[in-house]
């Protein structure tokens, strides 16, 4: 698997409008990514005007595929709107994964 960690510096009032935009993606895209397998948006105890988003794909293929999409760039761009600057990336393999149901 592959994926990212991302860092968003959310701008003041926008956080709703920030998970709002998540959840428009979790229901109209996420059907339509091949490869996609999960999403999380954190938001940290101790930098509360920080957001953390995860996003995790089969492989580096379909992450790439997903990350040159035009969609995906159009939703890119409502969401960087709402952003005080630029997110930092830190994209990687998944080298372990547990999930309980």
């Amino acid at each position: 698997m592959y994926g990212s960690i991302f860092h968003l510096h959310v701008r003041p009032g926008q956080e709703a409008a920030v998970r709002q935009l998540f959840e428009r993606w979790d229901r109209e895209r996420a059907p339509r990514v091949q490869g996609f397998r999960a999403g999380y948006l954190f938001k940290p105890d101790q930098q509360r005007d920080e957001l953390i988003g995860v996003a995790v794909f089969d492989d580096r293929e379909s992450y790439r595929k997903n990350a040159s999409d035009p969609a995906q760039d159009e939703w890119y761009r409502e969401l960087r709107a709402l952003l005080t600057d630029d997110p930092v990336w830190e994209d990687g393999e998944v080298i372990e994964a547990e999930m309980r149901a």
